[in-house]
């Protein structure tokens, strides 16, 4: 029998580090009947943090998917769960997780607000369009409140915030929610049964004013959804019914116009059910979202696919794990169609068919077999050879590309080497298994010097990778110190003619191109390559050989060898042989013009910039500032937070390594920060003129 869509959910919750997401899930894991004891982030007991790593440093390092079900008036609702980590260094969990999402629970701490890392996964949620809920989590810390969280999602964040409750108290005196719609309290008594009981009550009467007010507001925001929820808001509010605000609140929630917003202590067992019945009531099932879309390979069309069982297959790889017991795991989201354990699917990426021996349900670090999935499904898949993060998995028959995701690179490395020589096959193997399941982790050899390199979003990212190889892989590593990834540009425009010419008895080596190489114009990225040739001075059949010798001489740019992301080539003239002209002799000429003509073309260093956010009690502020300054840091703002100031600064990460340690030795550990990649930017010349000593021993800078 086909299942209803309608009944599944496929949620992920994300926050900035330390909001409570883990704690949160850890709850709904309870109230839904799947673990019988609530497992706690801080005592390394919690389920989804599974990892050795999450459980001593308390943090999220991987995205955990787990599978419960939840009863909503009376009819059972399965929730695919994702746990995301809110550290920054692992943003790319996030990214791909939020890739295959329906909806998402965006958590606030109701002391610290819309922080940076709120921001970010905001942003991204934003680009997949995912419809999302808000929960104020932490109500009973010292300084929580509600109304200016609020406050912060609409100023900070640009949404539109609607509280469809709003606290009882706050601090140590909350002790349960309004909820608007039913116009009810619920209130949590007895603390011993670790809130599974909560009783339903009339609205405290010192706050009957107050809920009327917010309902007002909740009904006002809503009602443009829906002109006769309006009339009747003015004609006669109590004749609206919880059950139409619950339809329209869906409506403008899935469309992305509103964010319902709730509150509630997960750590102290409150709210968390309340939200479990908001998901179910505002989030979207795989049939609310539009049908996933794909370009056909075979006629490089776009084309639909219906998330029904009968579609054909086409499904989503957007994680790889590795696991000590099953080996490489593939997390797969099905769009459309069904899949049965055994049976194979095709990798439209590299045109093979594969077999999924076994399929999995996921919980946490547990599997429990399946002998199918079908749309609308998160699972995992284990037997296959080559499946890679982003890959589209679909029906041999009806192949289909799915948008692939994209990933930010890495902005920060260190050279690692074996301590016994005996382990370097070892290292090498765990590295390319590392890389494969994070595509923000790379792995190079440095050509002049022989060394691994091994690069990634922060130094916290590096670290865990370095204690994985020990763990995991039984590998012990000496490290060299961080090094920064620099790029490279241009500053100015350049005409170039280049011959190569080869000739060595026999056949010869013949092409000769005139170039314009210029900074590249706005709205392109990468190589812009234009073909100005007139009168077919160089055959068609060699101008690409042209474009792919310019594309792998931008891999090494001519100052530091750093890589030139984004350049405008155009091929304006040339002349060729026609016995000694070939593809590789017009590739190789491209490789040299880039060489010569960069190095007239005002070449310059770029660095990149991090942003840096630190909240420090008051009297500290002159010193982090000045601190700052020192760093080459620009602060770009200052405000107060809840009893504290935030300090908003960019500073170029080559001045922030080991800045942790600084920044608690300037405030007696009292200060926090939090740090993410923003840009690259143009170095000074004699900085840069350093940077490049130090990576070709002494060059003049050009």
């Amino acid at each position: 029998m086909a299942k209803d869509l309608k009944h599944l959910r496929n949620i992920g919750i994300m926050a900035h580090i330390d909001a409570g997401k883990t704690t949160t899930t850890e709850r709904i894991l309870f109230y839904t009947g799947l673990t019988h004891k609530i497992g706690e982030t801080h005592d390394g007991s919690a389920v989804m943090d599974w990892m050795e790593q999450e459980q001593e440093r308390g943090i999220t390092i991987t995205s955990a998917a787990i599978t419960t079900r939840w009863k909503y008036n009376n009819e059972e609702y399965q929730i695919n769960i994702i746990d995301t980590p809110g550290h920054v260094d692992f943003t790319v969990e996030v990214e791909r997780s939020l890739r295959v999402l329906d909806g998402a629970v965006a958590l606030f701490c109701a002391v610290g607000g819309v922080e940076p890392q709120s921001e970010t996964v905001w942003r991204q949620a934003d680009k997949y369009n995912v419809p999302r809920i808000g929960f104020v989590n932490k109500m009973d810390r010292s300084g929580a409140n509600f109304y200016e969280v609020v406050r912060q999602i609409q100023e900070i964040l640009g949404a539109n915030p609607v509280p469809v409750q709003i606290p009882i108290g706050a601090e140590e005196t909350f002790r349960g929610v309004v909820d608007l719609i039913d116009n009810k309290a619920i209130i949590w008594y007895d603390d011993d049964v670790l809130g599974q009981r909560y009783e339903l009550e009339d609205i405290p009467a010192d706050m009957v004013d107050e809920v009327a007010e917010w309902r007002g507001k909740l009904v006002e925001a809503v009602a443009e959804y829906d002109d006769e929820l309006l009339e009747r808001f003015f004609d006669d509010p109590d004749s609206i019914t919880p059950e139409q605000l619950i339809t329209v609140i869906r409506k403008a929630a899935i469309d992305l116009k509103i964010v319902p917003v709730m509150c509630g202590s997960a750590f102290r067992n409150k709210g968390v059910q309340r939200l479990l019945d908001g998901v179910i009531r505002f989030l979207p099932a795989p049939t609310d979202v539009p049908d996933i879309r794909g370009i056909n390979p075979d006629t490089e069309k776009e084309e639909g696919r219906e998330q029904t069982e009968e579609a054909p297959f086409t499904a989503l790889a957007f994680k790889i794990a590795t696991d000590p017991f099953v080996g490489r795991l593939a997390y797969i989201r099905v769009y459309s169609g069904k899949l049965d354990s055994g049976s194979y699917i095709y990798n439209t990426r590299s045109n093979r068919k594969e077999r999924i021996s076994r399929l999995y349900q996921m919980q946490s670090n547990r599997q429990v077999a399946i002998d199918s999935v079908s749309a609308g499904d998160i699972c995992a898949g284990v037997g296959f050879k080559d499946i890679r993060t982003g890959d589209t998995l679909c029906d041999e028959n009806h192949p289909i590309v799915l948008e692939s995701m994209d990933f930010p690179d890495p902005v920060i490395g260190i050279s690692v080497e074996p301590k016994s020589q005996k382990d370097m096959d070892k290292l090498s193997n765990a590295l390319s298994k590392l890389a494969e399941e994070d595509p923000t982790f790379r792995v190079q050899m440095d050509p002049d010097s022989g060394q691994t390199v091994i690069s990634g979003m922060g130094e916290l990212h590096l670290e865990v990778i370095l204690d994985r190889l020990k763990r995991e892989f039984k590998v012990e590593c000496n490290q060299g110190r961080p090094q920064v990834n620099y790029k490279e540009a241009i500053g100015a425009s350049v005409e170039h003619r280049e011959v190569f010419k080869k000739q060595t008895g026999g056949r010869g080596k013949f092409a000769d191109i005139i170039v314009r190489i210029s900074p590249i114009d706005e709205g392109h990225t990468g190589l812009q390559f234009v073909d100005l040739v007139k009168g077919g001075n160089i055959p068609k059949e060699f101008v690409p050989s042209v474009e792919k010798g310019f594309k792998t001489a931008m891999l090494n740019g001519v100052l530091a060898g750093y890589p030139v992301d984004n350049l405008k080539v155009e091929l304006l003239d040339g002349s060729f042989h026609p016995v000694d002209s070939d593809q590789l002799s017009f590739e190789i000429c491209a490789r040299q013009a880039f060489r010569s003509a960069c190095a007239k073309a005002s070449p310059r260093m770029l660095e990149p910039i991090m942003r840096v956010e630190v909240v420090t009690p008051e009297e500290y502020m002159g010193d982090i500032i000045a601190d700052f300054n020192k760093r080459r840091g620009q602060v770009e703002g200052m405000e107060s937070k809840a009893g504290a100031r935030v300090v908003k600064a960019r500073v170029p990460l080559s001045e922030m390594f080991g800045y942790v340690t600084a920044l608690r030795t300037i405030s007696s550990g009292r200060a926090t920060s939090s740090m993410e990649f923003s840009h690259y930017e143009e170095m000074s010349r004699s900085l840069a003129m350093d940077v490049v000593k130090e990576a070709k021993g002494q060059v003049e800078l050009l």
